[in-house]
C-alpha cells in the first residue's frame, strides 16, 4: 500500500511557537518560515527534502516522534556547540546499534532530537 511513497514531513507539537522557532532556527540553524493557517500561526522548514512542521499545541514530552538528523561526520563538534548553547543533552555521543555514533538532546518542549553519523565517519569536522 505505501511501497511507492516517502516520508514527507515530521510534525512536532510545541507549547511556545516563538521559543521553538528561535531554538530550531537560531540554535540548530534550520531554515524556518512562519505561516498563518486557518487554525493560527505555525512554522515549517525543509531539511533535505523533508518538511519539519511546528504546530503550537499542548503535548506531553515524548508524544512527538524522535527526529534524527543525519550527519556525514563531526558529531563531537556538534555536541560541543549544543552544550555551549545550553541545550540539554540526554544521551552523550555513544555508539548506535548500526555501529555509527549518535547523540540525543531535547528541544524546549522536551521533544527528543538525535544526531547520527555513520560508522567510520570522522568525529571532528
Amino acid at each position: 500500500m505505501l511501497t511507492n511513497c516517502k516520508v514527507g514531513a515530521i510534525v512536532l507539537f510545541v507549547s511556545d511557537l516563538a521559543r521553538s522557532v528561535t531554538f530550531y532556527r537560531d540554535t540548530l540553524g534550520l531554515p524556518l518560515e512562519l505561516l498563518d493557517g486557518h487554525d493560527g500561526p505555525w512554522a515549517t522548514g525543509e531539511v533535505d527534502g523533508l518538511a519539519l512542521v511546528l504546530i503550537p499545541r499542548p503535548a506531553r514530552a515524548g508524544e512527538s516522534p524522535v527526529v534524527v538528523f543525519s550527519l556525514e561526520g563531526g558529531i563531537d563538534d556538534y555536541a560541543e556547540a549544543l552544550a555551549a548553547s545550553q541545550v540539554e543533552i540526554v544521551v552523550p555521543v555513544s555508539e548506535s546499534p548500526d555501529g555509527g555514533l549518535s547523540l540525543d538532546f531535547l528541544d524546549p518542549d522536551g521533544n527528543v532530537l538525535s544526531l547520527h553519523q555513520p560508522a567510520g565517519a570522522a568525529r571532528r569536522r
